[in-house]
């Protein structure tokens, strides 16, 4: 997380009331934790409220945009308090705003395009959410066998949701059957985004418009160039 002038202390403190709102909240609604499908809410904190929207969107279980909706909201705070360059990376679920283009580079697990090639993301384009799921890498639950979908949106939270559910599609005899049943599924919800890059192996695709593709010859992370707080 980058940004200028606020105490670190500030933001771990909101991100960790968002957490535990987000803990009581289960407490009282395990399904909520546990569903695999949108769930109507009659009551509940902010973040509860915005991960529930961005699942009905998805068609996926809440926890699935848990990442990117709490980028969301740190980004959205920040912002208020008069942050002008912030980047915030939740696992690969990250909320920017900046003022300068800035390069992303893609990781997609085996794949030869992993460290290869990057987004270049303009700052006028920002602020923007991008989300990445994946079959191939990380713990999170995938039904997909995508090394990498990626999801440009106005909203992380939408984005992670959305990514969850296009990977979710990988699924068919070879890689290129799997890259065209997840175009497929983000064609029917392509309102919702701006673009997606799909990855399977040494197949990939791409519905919208996604940022200009820059070659990269590193496999790096935030954390690797800066003190995370």
């Amino acid at each position: 997380m980058l940004t200028s002038d606020i105490e670190p202390s500030y933001v771990v403190g909101f991100i960790t009331r968002q957490r535990e709102e987000l803990k009581r909240f289960i407490r009282m609604n395990i399904e909520f934790q546990t569903s695999l499908e949108p769930l109507k809410l009659v009551s509940a904190p902010e973040i509860v409220k915005m991960m529930a929207s961005s699942a009905q969107i998805a068609g996926v279980g809440p926890m699935a945009a848990v990442a990117g909706t709490i980028s969301q909201l740190t980004l959205n705070f920040l912002l208020k308090q008069g942050a002008k360059y912030v980047i915030v990376d939740n696992g690969g679920d990250i909320a920017l705003k900046t003022n300068k283009d800035v390069i992303m580079g893609l990781y997609a697990g085996e794949s030869s395009l992993s460290g290869k090639i990057g987004f270049k993301i303009k700052q006028d384009k920002t602020p923007l959410g991008i989300c990445t799921s994946s079959g191939t890498v990380g713990h999170s639950i995938s039904f997909g066998q995508a090394d990498s979908v990626t999801v440009f949106s106005s909203s992380s939270s939408v984005a992670d949701a959305l990514a969850t559910s296009i990977a979710n599609q990988a699924t068919g005899d070879n890689e290129v059957e799997m890259v065209e049943n997840c175009l497929a599924k983000a064609e029917d919800m392509k309102e919702h985004f701006k673009g997606v890059l799909i990855v399977v192996g040494e197949s990939a695709g791409t519905v919208g418009k996604i940022p200009d593709l820059v070659e990269t010859d590193k496999k790096i992370v935030l954390g690797d160039l800066y003190d995370l707080y």
